[in-house]
């Protein structure tokens, strides 16, 4: 092989390490990425979440909406993370709470971040969460399981096309924790 060709191709896998790198980067870049994007769009926003806490029930009993609840964990981190429930019916306008379970399969002690998000995305702004795992990172000791608490309530403004909500997680090993 030329001196040329070796030359080509430990610049090629230089450039594939960086590359490797900065993807290995921007996930753990995400959680606080997700801060900021709350912070910018105003979802999330921690402010308007203790405002949403003192929400008055005014249940619309004419009116029942699926949510479905589903969760992931990555590949690479060791957890165990899965809704108690498939799904509820809720009316709108009345407040119902939501339980997860995680384990940390893991022997050491590691923190971890729930990154939610609502489907379809137009009924982000009537799904409201009073409180939520996701507000703070959760620490784990080694193989420790917990259940989660997630409270929200559905704004009656939801429009009326809109009758199946799904309520997503991922949980993720928060910035600096490992």
């Amino acid at each position: 092989m030329t001196e040329e060709r070796r030359n080509r191709h430990r610049s090629l896998v230089s450039r594939l390490w960086l590359f490797a790198a900065g993807f290995f980067a921007f996930g753990f870049a995400l959680v606080p990425l997700y801060d900021v994007l709350c912070d910018v769009t105003g979802f999330g926003d921690r402010k308007k979440l203790a405002q949403a806490s003192e929400v008055v029930e005014a249940p619309d009993e004419n009116r029942l909406v699926t949510v479905e609840f589903v969760s992931t964990a990555p590949s690479y981190g060791a957890w165990e993370f899965r809704p108690q429930v498939s799904s509820l019916e809720v009316r709108p306008g009345k407040l119902y709470e939501a339980h997860f379970r995680a384990t940390n399969l893991r022997a050491q002690p590691i923190v971890a971040q729930a990154v939610p998000s609502i489907t379809p995305q137009q009924a982000t702004r009537y799904f409201q969460k009073t409180e939520c795992f996701c507000f703070t990172p959760q620490p784990f000791a080694g193989e420790e399981s917990r259940d989660f608490v997630v409270r929200f309530i559905i704004d009656p403004r939801l429009p009326r096309n809109i009758d199946r909500l799904t309520l997503g997680y991922a949980m993720y090993d928060a910035p600096g924790s490992g």
